[in-house]
């Protein structure tokens, strides 16, 4: 299927799809410019926090994202930064573009921390996010675990990072690592509520995308094998070309979604570079019939 063409969407599909958000680096801004014509004008956009990126080429991508219109979510990753100073710094700069008033904090990918921040928990607990001006800090949840942190400290994390931010008067909410499995993700987010956290929760979906590098992707960051994502998305793998689109997930995703059970729930889009791609996906399926 081209994943251009997406299948017709139900009405549940088609709401949750309202308020989408979408995911870019910070060298993404040329491909942000040619995708920005697609996409909705408000649309949260956040900037990653990557290594080989510096705070120039993030805070640049931030302020493209408010110039063409949409609300930018720059990362913050708490073992990559090497002082408060570091952190004291990009949030000024944050605050100067204003482009400051929403955040997502992570942990970052290295194992030890660069500073004194070795977790999402420590930046929003420092309380510096809030003294620069941010209103709202967006968390990371797990649906299908983390590789390298066990599953009841990804609860402990969450209950506390929800409680911190609650106690500062933020706004906030959850983005989910992307996964191949709908029901695993809704039976995560009931836990979620059982634990009572009634956040709103963004569900990382990926974009459309080659098939090896969506499988590379998802192996990288310990979603899934390829055998359990070829049979979730329908794939073969003795066929690993052409390109993949998130008709499957999403439709599984809204027929099984009941708000009573899992509260405010919309979906993020991990683009992996083709923001073009997604916003034109996007755009195909929001046209369909919602009746």
């Amino acid at each position: 299927m081209n994943p251009l063409s997406p299948s017709a969407p139900t009405a549940r599909t088609l709401s949750l799809l309202d308020d989408f958000s979408l995911e870019m680096t910070g060298k993404d801004v040329p491909k942000l410019e040619e995708a920005a014509p697609l996409i909705p004008s408000g649309t949260r956009i956040n900037v990653t926090f990557l290594g080989h990126e510096d705070a120039r080429t993030r805070l640049g991508a931030a302020r493209a994202v408010k110039r063409l219109g949409f609300r930018p979510v720059p990362h913050i990753s708490a073992r990559r930064l090497g002082s408060r100073a570091d952190f004291e710094e990009f949030l000024d700069g944050l605050r100067a573009d204003a482009t400051h008033s929403d955040v997502f904090a992570v942990g970052g990918d290295p194992a030890r921390p660069h500073g004194p921040y070795p977790d999402s928990l420590s930046l929003i607990e420092s309380g510096l996010p809030a003294a620069y001006g941010v209103r709202h800090i967006g968390m990371a949840g797990y649906p299908e675990g983390h590789p390298a942190i066990p599953r009841d400290a990804l609860w402990a994390a969450l209950r506390a990072k929800s409680a911190a931010i609650a106690d500062q008067g933020l706004g906030a909410d959850v983005i989910t690592q992307f996964g191949f499995d709908a029901g695993l993700v809704l039976a995560w987010i009931e836990r979620l509520r059982g634990e009572g956290i009634t956040l709103p929760v963004r569900v990382g979906v990926p974009g459309p995308a080659g098939v090896r590098r969506l499988m590379g992707y998802a192996t990288r960051f310990g979603v899934g094998t390829s055998a359990s994502i070829a049979r979730k998305y329908g794939l073969s793998l003795t066929h690993l070309v052409g390109t993949a689109g998130p008709d499957r997930f999403l439709h599984g995703l809204a027929e099984a979604y009941d708000q009573a059970r899992h509260g405010e729930v919309k979906v993020h889009f991990y683009t992996f570079g083709g923001l073009r791609a997604t916003s034109e996906w996007v755009a195909g399926a929001s046209e369909g019939p919602r009746a």
